[in-house]
Formats: C-alpha cells, structure tokens, sequence
C-alpha cells in the first residue's frame, strides 16, 4: 500500500477496535489515518497489549517484548502518516547485539561487525565463515523478497499463491522443509546451528517444526542490527498511541469487553461495566479463540472448540523481574543461556509437555544501557523461560522453578542474585490467561509451524459475520512486535476491499 488513499472507502466509518497490543494500535492508527472515526476499548490500565510496563520502586520492566528487530517495519509504519520513529522516541544499536553463555561454559558474543562474527563462526568450524557469508545472502534474499511478496501482502487463500507474480518471485526461496534442516546444510557444529535458529524464540517455535524460510530472521539479526528503544518497547508504544491521538483516535482503558453482537445492520460491543459502543465495523485484536468462543454467540463463529484443540501454540514463559543491588556483570542488555543440546527443551514444550529440567532462557539488562530503568546502584533483570502452552502453574511450582532458574543463572553465567533481590515479581501461564485471555496462557498467540503459516492462519476478516475483523498474532503474518503492526496495514487493507 503506497498511501492512505486506499483506504479511503472508510472515510467516516465508525469503529470500534477491541485490545490495544500493537495489531490493534496499529489497526487503530491506519483507519483513523483514512477518516474512520475510530474507538479503542482495551482491558488493562495500559494500552501495549503484552508490552505492558512494570514500574514500582523505582524501577521499570518491559512486561513482554523487549527486541526492537526489523527497523525497517517501524520506518514504514510511521511513514505512512508523514513521521518518522524519531519523531517519537531515539534508538540505540547495541554492542554487543547479544551475548551467548553455553552450558559447558562457553561464551561467545555476536556483534554488529560482521567480520568479527565470521571469524567466529570459523573458528568453531573450519569453512563455517564463508558459509555464514553464503547464509546471509539467502537469508537477506529472503527477507527482501518474502517480506515484499509474503508478509505485506496478505494471500489469504490458495488462490492467492497460484499465479506468475509469486511462481517468478519465490523461486529460490527457501519454503519447503523445516529451519534444522536448512541450517544442517550450511552448519554442523550444534552451536552455529543453535546461533542460526535462537531467533525461533521470536516466533514461538521450534528448529524441526518451524518453515525454512524464516532463515530470513537471520538477516534481521545480523544485516540489520539489534536496537534498544528510549524507554524501552514501553516507549515504542507510547509513540503509537501519540500518533493515534494525532489521528483521533479515542482511547478507553480499563474496558474489558463482554461481548459482541449486531444490532440494526451495524454492531454494539458492550463493556463488562455496561457501556455499549456502536459501530459499522469491529476489529478484534485479542485473543481470537477468546474473541470468538467468548464474545461471540455460537452461530456467529467461523470455528469451533476442536479446532482451536487442535492448534499448536506458541510458548508460554516464565518470568521473572528482578530489582537487584549492584551490577551484574558479566550479562549484556540481552544474554541468552543455552544448553549444548536444547532438543530436550523443545520436547518439554511441543512433545511432551512440562517444566524444563534443563531450559534454555533469556536474560534482558536494560539498565547495561537505560540507567532510567533502575535506582542508582542497582541493576534492573528479568528472565525469560520459554514453557509450554497450558501447564499447570501453581504457587509452589513457580517457587521450585524460581529457585532452578537463580540456581542456572549462578552456575552457568557466574552471576549470584539470591542475596541482592530487593524487588521480585514472577509471571506465567496462568497470569497470561488471566491478563490478555490468552488460549492456554500463550505468551504469542499461534506457532509458526509447518500447517500454521501464511494462508494456514486464521483470516483478517470473519467468514461468518460481515463487517467483523481482526487483527495481531493469530492472523498473518504473524508472531512479533513487526509482524502484529504489518497485521494493522493488512485488516485496514481488507476492510478497505470490503467496504469498496
């Protein structure tokens, strides 16, 4: 979409736009941008969906993601209402973009000088530093033509794939089999493979089950750069929702919704304290099974309680926000910690569900380049475990779990916490349900897999009920901060055809 023009078959619109995570920031910002008059109802006391902020005694926590990948889709975004990210908040590239500790205690940093981090693949690996040049160029090749033809525009049906335009522009790509066997051609020491597939995290899968073409992920992380943003992913969405105020739209927080029906040709979402807000059309940006199974009446759902049974979600997480006396060196802003073989952490979230005995995780130390984020003196950490979707979570597992995890950070990096905690809050499957609605406590929404991506995702627009849409990480293109705001671009788009 080159400009709002498109849109304008919207102009004077009402919308209502339910949860404010960054699909429905987003989704919020194109349609008041084309003339809709546009109304956000969002559950929490803060808009950000899953990028809440935690701040309490003088220190500030990014709740969910705390990434900024992909510039380029933050560039667009705000470009296309004549603003640029800086505009609304500064960026810091980060050196190193993150650092490594393997469980046998390695440790290896990946840095914005390509050179230097393809000495390092050489030396795990004779040959692997001109096979890591030989992995970008595909990897930069795919993002480059995925991101054109696959992510930005929305081929929702089979239909969509079968013509000239995609034959001529996907050959080459990388579409067929899973990310570990494409990675195994280019790599076999298990680290490199485990540098090439980390970014899985992002996308709630797993090395075997997740599509080979996101090896484009691998250009993001090493072509384009690790960002942090001025105060944080918070601070991203703070700058959304000063353009949406710019754009008009009308912002309600604390406004869980109870449900969704029409009335008289158009729709009337009511407030679980009561309020009704009238509206030619509906974006959902929460939950999609919630939005359906929940809101809903039965026969104005396009999908049942078996098929969303039978979906793969995306991990759940164990959180941990820690306030922490002193420094923790030696942790980068991001650190992640992997055991040599994390196939067993993968089976305890997709095969064989349970808490991790031996998990890989991530550690974030904003105030390493924020000293806003912290108290003087003090250090601001939280770890992030990937778990499965649906565990049981209860007190005492959490408290079993939040002593294997300071007892790994202490054995494997050398940082000591226990003693410095001055400020502690957990979060898990349980909180994710009950904060967001999340199916099964999901910390992102629908995997990546293999039969869940592109067309294999549920649609931007009800098949059962005209003038309802939605929007975020169940639908296309995905999983992710980049990915829920292109989703905004694509629901604003199909709503356009809709209404034209």
């Amino acid at each position: 979409m080159d400009s709002l023009s498109e849109l304008r078959s919207l102009d004077g619109a009402d919308v209502v736009v339910v949860g404010g995570g960054f699909g429905g920031l987003s989704t919020a910002c194109y349609l008041a941008g084309a003339g809709a008059d546009v109304t956000l109802l969002e559950k929490n006391g803060q808009l950000g969906g899953r990028a809440s902020r935690l701040e309490v005694d003088g220190f500030r926590f990014d709740m969910g993601p705390s990434w900024y990948l992909m510039p380029d889709v933050f560039e667009r975004f705000f470009e296309h209402f004549d603003h640029e990210p800086a505009d609304y908040y500064d960026l810091t590239r980060l050196d190193p973009h993150y650092r490594i500790f393997f469980k046998d205690g390695d440790r290896v940093d990946m840095v914005p000088d390509l050179e230097q981090n393809r000495q390092t693949f050489e030396s795990y690996e004779p040959g692997a530093g001109d096979r890591f040049d030989e992995y970008l160029q595909k990897s930069k090749k795919n993002y480059e033509v995925g991101m054109e033809h696959f992510v930005y525009e929305d081929r929702s049906s089979l239909r969509d794939f079968i013509d000239w335009n995609v034959f001529k522009n996907a050959r080459g790509l990388s579409l067929i089999g899973s990310m570990q066997d494409h990675v195994e051609k280019y790599f076999e020491h298990p680290k490199l493979q485990q540098i090439m597939q980390y970014t899985l995290v992002f996308l709630g899968g797993a090395p075997n089950n997740t599509p080979a073409l996101y090896n484009l992920m691998s250009h993001v992380d090493f072509n384009m750069g690790v960002y942090y943003p001025e105060n944080g992913l918070g601070g991203v969405v703070d700058g959304i929702v000063a353009l949406g105020e710019e754009l008009g739209v009308d912002f309600h927080t604390d406004s869980p919704v109870a449900e969704i029906r029409g009335r008289e040709g158009a729709f009337v979402t009511r407030t679980e304290d009561g309020r009704e807000f009238y509206a030619d059309y509906v974006v959902s940006d929460a939950d999609y099974r919630h939005t359906e199974m929940e809101l809903l009446p039965p026969e104005k759902r396009q999908y049942d309680e078996d098929y969303w049974e039978s979906r793969t979600y995306a991990p759940s997480a164990f959180l941990l926000y820690l306030g922490v006396e002193g420094d923790v060196d030696p942790l980068e802003h991001h650190t992640l910690v992997l055991p040599t073989d994390w196939d067993g952490h993968f089976e305890r979230i997709f095969d064989d569900p349970a808490w991790p005995e031996d998990p890989a995780y991530y550690l974030c130390v904003p105030s390493e380049t924020d000293d806003t984020v912290a108290p003087e003196g003090h250090s601001n950490l939280f770890a992030l475990v990937p778990i499965a979707a649906g565990l049981e979570d209860t007190p005492e597992m959490r408290a079993e779990f939040r002593d294997l995890v300071l007892d790994d950070i202490e054995a494997n990096t050398g940082v000591a916490l226990r003693d410095r905690i001055v400020f502690e809050k957990s979060f898990c499957v349980n909180d994710f349900t009950n904060r967001y609605n999340s199916t099964k406590g999901t910390a992102l929404g629908l995997a990546h897999t293999l039969r869940q991506t592109a067309l294999f995702r549920p649609p931007h627009h009800s098949e059962a009920v005209d003038g309802l849409f939605f929007t975020g990480s169940f639908t296309t293109p995905g999983i992710g901060v980049p990915m829920c705001l292109i989703s905004g671009e694509l629901t604003a788009e199909a709503m356009a055809e809709r209404a034209g």
